[in-house]
């Protein structure tokens, strides 16, 4: 599992729990889906794990959604949401 990498004024957080419920899936759900475990995805809802490009690609595809409207990261120098 990589590390949360947090240097001062960055925030990542994903939008994974909000589109699971549009679909009633659970986390479990979503998993199977993605071929990973349910506490992945715990961790990564929770902001304590950043998933890999591939595992996010994953999540955006089983979420039929774009990986930048689910993983949002923002720092101090970023004006847009």
């Amino acid at each position: 599992m990589q590390k949360k990498n947090k240097a001062k004024g960055e925030e990542f957080r994903t939008r994974i729990k909000e589109m699971r419920a549009r679909y009633d899936l659970t986390q479990g759900d979503l998993a199977k889906m993605v071929n990973v475990r349910r506490e992945t995805i715990l961790y990564i809802e929770k902001g304590k794990y950043n998933p890999s490009l591939v595992l996010a690609h994953k999540i955006s595809k089983a979420l039929s959604s774009k990986i930048d409207e689910i993983f949002i990261f923002t720092d101090d120098k970023d004006t847009t949401i």
